[in-house]
C-alpha cells in the first residue's frame, strides 16, 4: 500500500506541471482562431468589393459615382453598324399551327470597307440564317437564356459566310414571335 501512495504522489505531482502547459495550448488555440477569423474576414471582404472605396481613397484613385464604373471613352475608335435585311421565316412547329419569327439584326463591324464586302456576302448570310431560323421551335426562343443561344449562333453563322471580315457582334434590332 505504501509503493500505492507513492505512486499517486508521483502523478499529483506531475498535474501540477501539466496544468500551465494546457492553458498556454489553449490559449495558442484561441489567438490562432481569432486570427484566422480575423484574416478570413478580410479575405472576404476584399473579393466582395466591400474594400474597394477604402482601397481607392488610400490609393489617391478618384471615386467612380454611384452605379457603377466609370465608362472609358476612347478617342478615334469608331463604331460601324450595318442592318441586314429583315428576315421572316415559318419556326418548326411539329405540324401544330403555324408561327412565324421576324427578325431584324445590325451587325457591329471593325471598319466601314467591311460593309461592302458583307454585301457581296448578302445571300450565302441570309440563306444561313434562314436555315438555321427554320428549325427552331417557339421553346428556343423563351428567356433570355434562348435569346442569348439564338445570338452566338447567328454570329457563329454570319462570321463563318463573311470570313475574313470580323464580325464584333450581332444585335437585335426587332424580333418578333407569331
Amino acid at each position: 500500500m505504501a509503493e500505492d501512495d507513492e505512486g499517486e504522489s508521483e502523478e499529483s505531482g506531475g498535474d501540477g506541471d501539466a496544468e500551465p502547459k494546457k492553458g498556454k495550448r489553449m490559449l495558442i488555440i484561441i489567438i490562432a482562431v481569432v486570427f484566422l477569423l480575423f484574416a478570413g474576414g478580410i479575405a472576404g471582404a476584399y473579393f466582395t468589393g466591400l474594400l474597394d472605396p477604402v482601397l481607392a481613397r488610400s490609393v489617391g484613385k478618384e471615386e467612380v459615382a454611384e452605379g457603377g464604373t466609370a465608362p472609358e471613352i476612347t478617342e478615334g475608335v469608331s463604331v460601324i453598324f450595318h442592318d441586314l435585311p429583315e428576315i421572316l421565316v415559318n419556326l418548326n412547329t411539329g405540324g401544330r399551327k403555324s408561327s412565324f419569327l421576324k427578325i431584324k439584326v445590325a451587325l457591329e463591324l471593325q471598319s466601314q470597307a467591311d460593309i461592302a464586302r458583307v454585301e457581296a456576302l448578302m445571300p450565302r448570310v441570309k440563306d444561313n440564317f434562314v436555315v438555321y431560323l427554320r428549325e427552331l421551335r417557339i421553346e428556343d426562343l423563351q428567356g433570355s437564356a434562348g435569346v442569348y443561344r439564338l445570338r452566338e449562333e447567328l454570329m457563329r453563322r454570319v462570321s463563318n459566310a463573311v470570313a475574313p471580315v470580323v464580325v464584333k457582334d450581332v444585335l437585335f434590332r426587332e424580333m418578333l414571335v407569331q
